[in-house]
């Protein structure tokens, strides 16, 4: 009878939430939200088609690089958007258990991936600058795709278990999300079982991967900047740091929301609605949005290829 009662309580739909107080502004708020999504994903379609179309980027691991995070900050931005758009759009607030949770999959994986190309990143600039003349014998193409591929597969194994644990739990209280789309740390406290198992997994997942290659990006930075300082010449420290400037600022844009998201979470339970909604937002849009705009502007090779892939539309 008791398994009778808490299977009936299993949710059909889950219901979104914008900005929790202001739904009647939801119409105006999606004016930003489209122009955010439409920078993010042109900005990124720009990033790849440049690097695919210019093949004197295909030599450069660092534009092999740059091309991954491109992929997975459009997965982000394009797993979020249909639920975004059609709660302010649309008003469209219901979603289905299977799709949100599909939806929960794609964002953390992708999420995972970019955390994970951070990292690569970080290891490209250690061997640019630690070992110059051997940079492109070590990290060969070959190499470069079994590391995007290692990342990829790693998120799709340690997402795949949180999403059929929480498939399993029955759902009795009110399936109210506190966002516009599906996220492992607000699913996680609607059922009604015991959810240690998919807490102590959730944590695993999260340790295993942004934890991890945060460890690394810092190490990756102690070595760099161990190995700039032994370079004799002021402005050759200067050059070989500047090499680096790009992904300091894609770690900054990537980790600082993270963490003020996770601090929310942790010690803002008293906090407003609203706070917890709009940390949400910037962590999930703001790399995406910035992260092109940072490299174009930054990395000289990028900017030459895109003008001359303009001048060849052009003319």
């Amino acid at each position: 009878m008791e398994e009778l009662n808490l299977t009936s309580f299993q949710p059909a739909t889950f219901h979104l939430m914008g900005f929790p107080g202001l739904e009647q502004l939801h119409p105006w708020l999606s004016i930003p939200f489209c122009s955010l999504y439409a920078v993010a994903i042109l900005g990124n379609c720009t990033v790849l088609l440049v690097i695919v179309k210019d093949r004197s980027l295909h030599n450069k691991p660092m534009h092999l690089f740059l091309s991954m995070l491109a992929v997975s900050e459009l997965g982000v931005s394009l797993s979020t958007l249909p639920t975004v758009l059609s709660v302010f759009l649309f008003d469209a607030c219901e979603i289905g258990m299977d799709a949100c949770l599909a939806q929960m999959f794609i964002i953390h994986s992708f999420s995972i991936m970019d955390s994970g190309v951070l990292w690569l990143m970080a290891l490209d600039r250690l061997i640019a600058i630690y070992s110059p003349l051997q940079y492109t014998n070590i990290l060969t193409s070959y190499r470069i795709a079994a590391m995007g591929s290692g990342i990829a597969i790693r998120s799709i194994v340690l997402m795949g278990p949180l999403a059929v644990l929480l498939r399993r739990l029955p759902f009795c209280r009110p399936s109210v999300l506190a966002h516009p789309y599906c996220l492992h740390p607000n699913l996680i406290r609607l059922p009604c079982a015991d959810t240690t198992i998919n807490s102590c997994a959730g944590l695993f997942v999260v340790l295993s991967t942004f934890g991890l290659d945060s460890l690394c990006i810092v190490l990756s930075y102690v070595m760099i900047l161990k190995t700039v300082l032994s370079i004799a010449s002021k402005e050759g420290r200067l050059k070989a740091l500047n090499t680096c400037a790009s992904h300091l600022w894609a770690v900054l844009v990537y980790y600082t929301p993270m963490m003020g998201v996770s601090v929310a979470h942790r010690f803002g339970t008293h906090a407003s609605p609203l706070l917890h909604s709009l940390m949400a937002h910037i962590y999930l849009l703001l790399p995406p949005v910035v992260n092109p705009i940072i490299y174009s502007i930054k990395t000289k090779e990028i900017r030459k290829a895109l003008s001359r892939l303009l001048f060849q539309k052009t003319f």
